[in-house]
């Protein structure tokens, strides 16, 4: 899906006569909790989100993204290489999201036990280096499509309280389809964790895209490529299924930008039709 253009207002971080010589950015997508953002600069300059540096393509592109409770200000910098500087102050629209409360629930549905924390603390080792990556690929900055089409049985941001503990909120969309309907790659990445096993999400694929852009696909009954593999938008990965923590068959699709969670209908828009 293409984005419409947003023009973010601007401040200057130099003065007035060097900061008009730097042009503010275009910036692509929505700000919002969750939101996705493509941008473009002049080639050469250096832009950071905050404190943080963002890679900048060659031609002068970069992403960043908003997590599920990011506050309502950001500040985009941009610098080239002469010195001057640009402040771009961005308002992050606030979301709601749907909370459930649910009391009265037995303690270990609650609470892992006991003997499952070292394994649940691994796999999260697992998840947490397959999208810490920096690469330098395109894919990120281009069109995403549906990895899975069907009714959608989940949102982003959704939250289950139980027995007064606030458990993690739901990171990505839920597809429900029956097991075995295939899962093919929204853009091309390449795979840095394609397990089988783990103890919540069972058969996990995680594709980078690059710019610390990284997809998964959770629950699958069939993981059809291996880690270090290079797939293009389109390439069956796997296959729907009910693996791990799950009462039914279904895809659950989330995204990363680095350690911020994002929205993926966010990025791909609305689902083709059925």
């Amino acid at each position: 899906m293409k984005l419409t253009s947003l023009l973010i207002g601007f401040g200057l971080l130099a003065s007035a006569a060097l900061a008009q010589a730097l042009e503010p950015p275009i910036l692509q997508g929505e700000a919002t909790q969750g939101g996705l953002i493509r941008g473009r600069t002049a080639p050469g300059n250096e832009v950071f989100l905050d404190d943080r540096k963002l890679r900048v393509s060659s031609d002068g592109r970069f992403v960043f993204g908003f997590h599920r409770d990011a506050p309502g200000q950001a500040i985009l910098t941009l610098r080239e290489p002469g010195g001057a500087g640009l402040m771009v102050p961005i308002t992050v629209a606030q979301r709601t999201y749907d909370i459930q409360r649910i009391d009265g629930l037995p303690n270990n549905m609650v609470t892992p036990p006991q003997d499952l924390l070292d394994r649940l603390e691994r796999e999260r080792a697992e998840v947490y280096e397959a999208r810490s990556r920096d690469r330098d690929l395109p894919f990120a900055l281009g069109d995403f499509i549906w990895p899975a089409t069907g009714p959608i049985s989940g949102v982003y941001g959704s939250q289950r309280i139980l027995n007064g503990q606030p458990k993690q909120p739901h990171y990505g969309v839920d597809v429900a389809r029956p097991e075995g309907t295939p899962v093919v790659a929204p853009a091309g990445g390449v795979v840095t964790l394609a397990v089988t096993d783990h103890y919540y999400t069972g058969g996990t694929i995680i594709i980078d895209h690059g710019f610390g852009l990284t997809s998964a696909f959770l629950h699958l009954s069939e993981v059809v490529v291996e880690k270090g593999q290079e797939v293009s938008q389109g390439d069956l990965i796997g296959r729907i299924g009910a693996t791990g923590r799950v009462t039914g068959a279904h895809l659950d699709w989330r995204m990363n930008w680095f350690e911020e969670r994002v929205d993926p209908m966010l990025v791909v828009g609305p689902m083709p039709q059925q």
